[in-house]
């Protein structure tokens, strides 16, 4: 038999796939908006020849519809990030505040639903611990779409509200908190392609307890991966063929075990530090009462609009967190 080819390996073929499928969403994109652009410029050209007042609602539309389409191929851009194009997992925790804080991240999931729906993109909830009273206390999301990482990376923080809470009778304006975590998914199918080249094999007489065939014959068999120095080995099966198929078993166990603590510990680095979920930590306030605004902390973009942004419209938001760290990693 010939050497395997690339096409052989089904994680590198999936993820070629994967950058094919987000290459062709992106130039399909700039497509639409190239198209877009021509049937404005043929109304705008038979509405000046034919002097026709009518069609100029049609235009207004397809020019307000282009802008939209050039802005978040504008977003694109400024996605560069490894994982930016990957789909995305989201945790939400509920912080200081009780019942409060528990309401408050079902208000929050809820927000983040619609975002994800308003732009397209797939939401599966992955676990859902309820509060006690009220609300939520914790949740998982997956969120799968192009960008969907790139995105949403930016709600990554502590979220405060600050409104009269609807769980106190004496109507008392409070403050609550909930985290959110954002990761990207990656790979978790770690395939175990164990080159025999790389792998010394010795064999040994057994000892211990065992039958006189046992202890007089090298049954025993120890393997090492040479590239990371992980050594099993096996004496307990009656021959070496039982044993060598065992320490098979239980080096390739050894290897994936080994990858998945890489990816952990990749996971880690992307994670980076956790804040405290309470006061002076949050990377974006929610105020309710006494007047209506949210801001984040990070950019100082605001907007009184606070019913629309609970609604999903966030999109002001993460194009100004990415803007401000386009132009960081610029500077």
């Amino acid at each position: 038999m010939g050497e395997a080819t690339f096409w052989d390996d089904p994680d590198k073929a999936q993820q070629v796939s994967k950058q094919v499928t987000d290459l062709k969403t992106e130039v399909d994109g700039f497509n639409s908006l190239c198209s877009k652009i021509e049937d404005v410029e043929v109304l705008w050209q038979m509405a000046t020849e034919e002097k026709d007042d009518s069609l100029l609602p049609d235009i207004e539309k397809e020019v307000q519809e282009s802008q939209t389409q050039l802005q978040h191929l504008e977003l694109g851009m400024l996605l560069s990030g490894e994982y930016d194009a990957n789909n995305a997992i989201m945790t939400l925790h509920a912080g200081a505040g009780g019942t409060e804080a528990q309401d408050w991240t079902s208000m929050l999931l809820r927000m983040f639903t619609r975002f994800a729906e308003r732009n397209g993109y797939q939401v599966v909830l992955l676990d859902l611990l309820p509060g006690e009273e009220a609300g939520v206390k914790s949740a998982t999301l997956m969120i799968n779409g192009h960008n969907a990482y790139g995105f949403l990376r930016s709600e990554k923080g502590v979220h405060r509200l600050v409104r009269i809470s609807p769980f106190d009778a004496n109507a008392r304006r409070h403050t609550s908190f909930s985290a959110v975590d954002v990761m990207p998914e990656l790979d978790e199918t770690v395939q175990v392609n164990l080159n025999m080249d790389d792998v010394r094999v010795d064999t040994y007489r057994a000892s211990g307890a065992g039958g006189q065939k046992v202890n007089k014959t090298s049954s025993a068999v120890r393997m090492t991966h040479l590239p990371t120095g992980i050594v099993v080995q096996c004496q307990n099966e009656r021959s070496q063929v039982q044993n060598r198929e065992r320490c098979l078993q239980m080096l390739r166990a050894k290897l994936y075990e080994y990858e998945k603590q890489k990816q952990d510990a990749k996971i880690s680095d992307i994670a980076g530090e956790y804040q405290a979920i309470e006061w002076g930590s949050q990377i974006r306030s929610y105020v309710f009462q006494p007047y209506t605004m949210v801001k984040d902390h990070r950019t100082n973009w605001e907007t009184g609009n606070v019913q629309a942004v609970m609604d999903g419209d966030l999109k002001p938001f993460v194009e100004a967190y990415l803007r401000a760290e386009f132009n960081a990693k610029r500077v």
